[in-house]
Protein backbone atom coordinates (compact mmCIF):
# COMPACT_ATOMS: atom_id res chain seq x y z
CA UNK A 1 0.00 0.00 0.00
CA UNK A 2 2.83 2.47 -0.95
CA UNK A 3 1.87 5.90 -1.95
CA UNK A 4 -1.39 5.66 0.68
CA UNK A 5 -1.54 8.59 3.36
CA UNK A 6 2.00 10.99 4.19
CA UNK A 7 4.79 9.61 5.72
CA UNK A 8 6.25 11.09 8.97
CA UNK A 9 9.14 12.69 6.70
CA UNK A 10 5.87 14.46 4.68
CA UNK A 11 3.90 15.34 7.35
CA UNK A 12 2.80 18.67 7.07
CA UNK A 13 4.22 20.92 10.31
CA UNK A 14 2.06 22.42 12.98
CA UNK A 15 0.16 24.81 11.65
CA UNK A 16 1.24 24.56 8.21
CA UNK A 17 -0.72 26.64 6.00
CA UNK A 18 -0.23 29.52 3.36
CA UNK A 19 0.95 32.34 5.55
CA UNK A 20 3.09 29.88 7.32
CA UNK A 21 5.06 27.64 4.82
CA UNK A 22 7.40 26.77 7.71
CA UNK A 23 4.97 25.73 10.15
CA UNK A 24 3.96 28.35 13.47
CA UNK A 25 3.99 28.19 17.42
CA UNK A 26 1.19 27.59 18.95
CA UNK A 27 -1.41 30.31 20.38
CA UNK A 28 -0.38 29.55 23.42
CA UNK A 29 3.31 30.08 22.88
CA UNK A 30 2.62 33.15 21.24
CA UNK A 31 0.69 34.76 23.61
CA UNK A 32 3.87 34.09 26.06
CA UNK A 33 5.50 36.24 23.54
CA UNK A 34 3.18 38.75 22.98
CA UNK A 35 2.60 39.79 26.80
CA UNK A 36 5.97 39.35 27.67
CA UNK A 37 7.34 41.88 25.37
CA UNK A 38 5.13 44.85 26.42
CA UNK A 39 5.78 43.95 30.00
CA UNK A 40 9.45 43.45 29.50
CA UNK A 41 10.10 47.42 27.68
CA UNK A 42 8.17 48.58 30.56
CA UNK A 43 9.83 46.96 33.26
CA UNK A 44 13.44 48.19 31.45
CA UNK A 45 12.39 51.66 31.12
CA UNK A 46 10.95 52.21 34.36
CA UNK A 47 14.69 50.28 35.74
CA UNK A 48 16.45 53.39 33.88
CA UNK A 49 14.05 56.17 35.11
CA UNK A 50 14.14 55.28 38.71
CA UNK A 51 17.47 56.61 39.01
CA UNK A 52 16.63 59.86 38.59
CA UNK A 53 13.53 60.24 40.09
CA UNK A 54 13.13 62.20 43.46
CA UNK A 55 13.47 59.99 46.64
CA UNK A 56 9.60 61.28 47.27
CA UNK A 57 8.58 59.89 44.14
CA UNK A 58 10.51 56.88 43.88
CA UNK A 59 8.52 54.28 45.54
CA UNK A 60 5.60 53.88 43.20
CA UNK A 61 8.48 53.22 40.44
CA UNK A 62 10.05 51.08 42.37
CA UNK A 63 6.27 49.33 42.83
CA UNK A 64 5.72 48.88 39.02
CA UNK A 65 9.16 47.91 38.13
CA UNK A 66 8.79 44.83 41.06
CA UNK A 67 5.69 44.10 39.80
CA UNK A 68 6.70 43.89 36.03
CA UNK A 69 9.70 41.65 37.28
CA UNK A 70 7.55 38.97 38.86
CA UNK A 71 5.19 39.11 36.04
CA UNK A 72 7.64 38.63 33.56
CA UNK A 73 9.06 35.64 35.61
CA UNK A 74 6.49 34.25 35.51
CA UNK A 75 5.30 34.41 32.33
CA UNK A 76 9.38 32.62 31.32
CA UNK A 77 8.32 30.15 33.70
CA UNK A 78 5.14 29.28 32.52
CA UNK A 79 6.39 29.19 28.70
CA UNK A 80 9.42 27.30 29.43
CA UNK A 81 7.06 24.67 31.24
CA UNK A 82 4.39 24.94 27.68
CA UNK A 83 7.31 24.56 25.73
CA UNK A 84 8.29 21.32 27.85
CA UNK A 85 4.34 20.02 26.69
CA UNK A 86 4.46 21.85 23.21
CA UNK A 87 7.87 21.66 21.33
CA UNK A 88 8.12 24.97 18.82
CA UNK A 89 8.23 23.96 15.20
CA UNK A 90 11.59 22.68 14.33
CA UNK A 91 13.64 25.25 12.20
CA UNK A 92 13.38 24.53 8.63
CA UNK A 93 16.18 23.58 6.94
CA UNK A 94 17.09 26.16 4.77
CA UNK A 95 18.43 27.66 8.05
CA UNK A 96 22.29 27.53 7.54
CA UNK A 97 23.63 26.12 10.59
CA UNK A 98 25.52 28.87 11.71
CA UNK A 99 22.02 31.13 12.06
CA UNK A 100 20.75 28.06 13.83
CA UNK A 101 23.78 28.61 16.58
CA UNK A 102 23.26 31.59 16.88
CA UNK A 103 19.41 31.60 17.44
CA UNK A 104 20.08 28.87 19.73
CA UNK A 105 22.32 30.80 21.43
CA UNK A 106 20.20 34.10 21.62
CA UNK A 107 17.11 32.32 22.83
CA UNK A 108 18.76 30.57 25.79
CA UNK A 109 20.57 33.39 26.52
CA UNK A 110 17.01 35.26 26.91
CA UNK A 111 15.10 32.79 28.82
CA UNK A 112 17.80 32.43 31.21
CA UNK A 113 17.80 36.69 31.36
CA UNK A 114 14.09 36.66 31.74
CA UNK A 115 14.74 34.56 34.75
CA UNK A 116 17.59 35.46 36.59
CA UNK A 117 17.13 39.29 36.07
CA UNK A 118 13.10 39.62 37.84
CA UNK A 119 15.19 36.93 41.29
CA UNK A 120 18.18 39.27 41.05
CA UNK A 121 15.97 42.02 41.65
CA UNK A 122 13.87 40.54 43.95
CA UNK A 123 16.26 39.28 46.19
CA UNK A 124 17.86 42.60 45.77
CA UNK A 125 14.94 45.09 47.51
CA UNK A 126 15.02 41.89 50.16
CA UNK A 127 18.61 42.51 50.61
CA UNK A 128 18.16 46.39 50.93
CA UNK A 129 15.59 45.90 53.65
CA UNK A 130 12.84 46.22 51.14
CA UNK A 131 11.01 43.08 50.98
CA UNK A 132 7.55 43.65 48.59
CA UNK A 133 5.21 45.09 50.91
CA UNK A 134 3.32 48.07 51.58
CA UNK A 135 4.00 50.62 49.58
CA UNK A 136 5.95 48.40 47.20
CA UNK A 137 3.80 45.29 47.82
CA UNK A 138 3.34 43.41 44.36
CA UNK A 139 0.84 44.69 41.98
CA UNK A 140 0.25 47.61 44.76
CA UNK A 141 -1.75 45.44 47.46
CA UNK A 142 -0.28 41.45 47.32
CA UNK A 143 2.38 41.56 49.93
CA UNK A 144 5.07 39.01 49.49
CA UNK A 145 7.14 37.22 52.19
CA UNK A 146 10.18 38.84 53.70
CA UNK A 147 13.12 36.27 52.95
CA UNK A 148 16.07 37.83 54.63
CA UNK A 149 16.99 40.39 57.02
CA UNK A 150 19.16 43.70 55.17
CA UNK A 151 22.10 42.96 54.43
CA UNK A 152 23.76 46.07 52.73
CA UNK A 153 27.14 43.65 51.64
CA UNK A 154 25.12 41.71 49.73
CA UNK A 155 22.63 44.30 48.46
CA UNK A 156 25.58 45.53 46.53
CA UNK A 157 26.68 42.65 45.16
CA UNK A 158 22.98 41.66 44.06
CA UNK A 159 22.39 45.36 42.67
CA UNK A 160 25.72 45.13 40.81
CA UNK A 161 24.32 41.94 38.97
CA UNK A 162 20.83 43.41 38.12
CA UNK A 163 22.27 46.08 36.59
CA UNK A 164 24.67 44.53 34.71
CA UNK A 165 22.16 42.09 33.01
CA UNK A 166 19.98 45.25 32.84
CA UNK A 167 22.14 46.40 30.48
CA UNK A 168 22.69 42.88 28.74
CA UNK A 169 18.92 42.80 28.07
CA UNK A 170 19.26 45.67 24.80
CA UNK A 171 22.41 43.75 23.08
CA UNK A 172 19.88 40.35 23.44
CA UNK A 173 16.85 42.16 22.04
CA UNK A 174 18.47 43.68 19.86
CA UNK A 175 19.82 40.57 18.38
CA UNK A 176 16.75 38.98 18.37
CA UNK A 177 14.86 41.42 16.68
CA UNK A 178 17.48 42.18 14.29
CA UNK A 179 17.18 38.19 13.18
CA UNK A 180 13.83 38.20 12.86
CA UNK A 181 14.16 41.72 10.46
CA UNK A 182 16.66 39.83 8.97
CA UNK A 183 15.16 36.54 8.09
CA UNK A 184 12.11 38.35 7.05
CA UNK A 185 13.66 41.85 4.84
CA UNK A 186 16.48 40.22 3.74
CA UNK A 187 16.27 36.37 3.34
CA UNK A 188 12.25 36.61 2.96
CA UNK A 189 11.73 33.49 5.04
CA UNK A 190 8.51 32.41 6.92
CA UNK A 191 10.96 32.51 10.24
CA UNK A 192 9.38 36.05 11.79
CA UNK A 193 5.79 34.67 10.35
CA UNK A 194 6.05 31.49 12.60
CA UNK A 195 5.29 33.68 15.42
CA UNK A 196 2.56 35.97 13.99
Amino acid sequence: MEGIGASPLQAPVRGQDALHPDGQYSRTAKWFHWLTVPLLFAALSTGLVIRFMKDDAKMPFYALHESLGLLILGLAVARLAWRGISPPPALPPHIPEVQRRAAAMVHHALYAALILQPVLGFLTTNAYGFPLQGQTAFLGFIDLPKFMEAAPGLAGVLHWGHSLLGWAFPLLLAAHIGGAIYHHALRRDGTLLRML
